[in-house]
């Protein structure tokens, strides 16, 4: 079988994997030191990164971690205990909406402002390694 890839590519490969893995290392044990949890720090930042929205549903909040429905519904749970997230009714009330409290947005800016200029310095890195392969 004739190799497709050169070592090099595969360097290069191995060298991103281990950026985004650091990167994500990094985030956990930042989430723990704020006292969340990875996963809830990622649902923050799902609820506040939503395109156009202020809210989210439980169904969405689920779609975006890939998560089931019912575990989204646990994971809402703790989150609202710690006072992280407030839950509203939509108009026909069918439906549940997440926000982010003053509490959970002032976490979520905290560590945003830690990892930003990491994630400058990755996006620079990261092509100069997309560009050697």
């Amino acid at each position: 079988m004739a190799k497709t890839f050169s070592k090099k590519e595969y360097e290069a490969l191995a060298a991103f994997r281990f950026a985004l893995r650091k990167f994500l290392h990094q985030r956990e044990e930042a989430a723990q030191a704020a006292g969340i949890t990875p996963q809830q720090h990622q649902a923050m930042l799902v609820i506040m990164g939503a395109e156009g929205k202020e809210a989210i549903s439980i169904g969405e909040l689920a779609q975006q971690l890939l998560i089931r429905h019912h575990s989204a519904v646990g994971l809402v749970n703790r989150m609202e205990s710690q006072n992280l997230v407030q839950r509203s009714t939509g108009k026909d009330r069918r439906f549940v909406f997440l926000s982010l409290t003053e509490h959970g947005l002032d976490i979520l800016e905290k560590m945003t402002l830690s990892h930003r200029d990491e994630i400058k310095r990755m996006s620079t890195d990261l092509k100069e390694l997309l560009n050697s392969i």
